[in-house]
């Protein structure tokens, strides 16, 4: 076998055991959950800390956590479960956010579909966008009443792959055009944003086929992907004056480094330092992976900004 295929092979293997080894834990029930809306995906789940950040106890920070999966309904909040409980087991109080994704199924377009599949649409427009929206939002009202242990002044956003690209959306809401519905006057009340391998930057996202065209797909099509751009895509609003870091494994086939790289250099020409941790030998999965040492490095991270 060529140097290169047995590379592309090496990698594929690596890639589905990560995955494998990211889907096999048991999803894990919250301790409460409330709704934001009428709509069944409009929920928040709450996980109490199960032990204190620090000796002098006191409230725990906040970390939301918004999922990923493109944007597709196959993939709901249950399968980061673990990785929420996970930081509840470090310290943190958690809201898990669920928001409504796409659903209809058309040809050639599912989450890893080739030609002739078919599968999910990515996203939904702009349900997608006022689910995060209001859940933001409401987190502070529901946060006292269902999660007492959380201080909301110490909230920090995280989210995986197309989650990630919803943290950093959240947080760029007064920046939005100023017809947006979702903008907001002020900047939102954040310690920080941990994305993880975000899909961050939506034109080099759809240059790679990141998720078999999710980003085009979750705008509306080839119609409403151009002028949606500066009302969804996280690279074309900054600065945002909130401190970000984005978590990047170097081995990550699904939404590869450039993608990240792109929203760090975007920042910097806006005048804003973005960190970005680049994690070797580790690809898409093992940033959410409860059993993975990048998962670790998750956490520190959060934390750093938290405190």
């Amino acid at each position: 076998m060529p140097d290169d295929a047995a590379a592309r092979a090496a990698a594929e293997a690596r890639a589905a055991a990560e995955e494998e080894s990211a889907f096999s834990h048991a999803a894990v029930d919250p301790d409460a959950t409330a709704a934001y809306g009428d709509d069944p995906d409009q929920v928040i789940d709450f996980y109490a800390p199960r032990e204190a950040l620090s000796p002098g106890g006191g409230l725990a920070p906040l970390v939301v956590v918004l999922h990923g999966g493109a944007w597709r309904a196959p993939y709901d909040r249950r399968h980061v479960t673990p990785f929420a409980d996970f930081l509840a087991r470090r310290g943190f109080a958690v809201a898990n956010v669920e928001y409504r994704r796409g659903g209809v199924s058309v040809p050639g377009q599912g989450a890893a579909a080739g030609a002739g599949d078919v599968g999910p649409v990515a996203g939904r427009w702009p349900e997608t966008f006022d689910d995060v929206a209001a859940a933001m939002d409401a987190l502070p009202a529901l946060v006292r009443e269902f999660l007492p242990q959380a201080d909301p002044r110490r909230m920090v956003v995280t989210g995986h792959s197309a989650g990630g690209h919803l943290a950093l959306w959240a947080a760029a809401r007064h920046l939005l055009p100023a017809d947006a519905v979702w903008r907001i006057d002020r900047p939102a009340p954040l310690r920080g944003v941990v994305a993880l391998a975000p899909i961050a930057d939506f034109t080099v996202a759809e240059k790679l086929d990141v998720c078999g065209g999710a980003c085009r797909q979750l705008l509306g099509g080839e119609e409403g992907f151009t002028a949606r751009l500066p009302y969804a895509d996280p690279a074309l609003l900054l600065p945002t004056g909130i401190a970000t870091t984005l978590v990047q494994g170097r081995a990550d086939t699904v939404v590869p480094q450039a993608v990240a790289e792109a929203y760090a250099d975007a920042a910097a020409k806006a005048g804003e330092v973005v960190g970005l941790t680049l994690l070797e030998d580790v690809g898409h999965f093992p940033l959410i992976d409860p059993a993975a040492d990048a998962c670790a490095v998750v956490a520190e991270e959060i934390a750093q900004l938290a405190w």
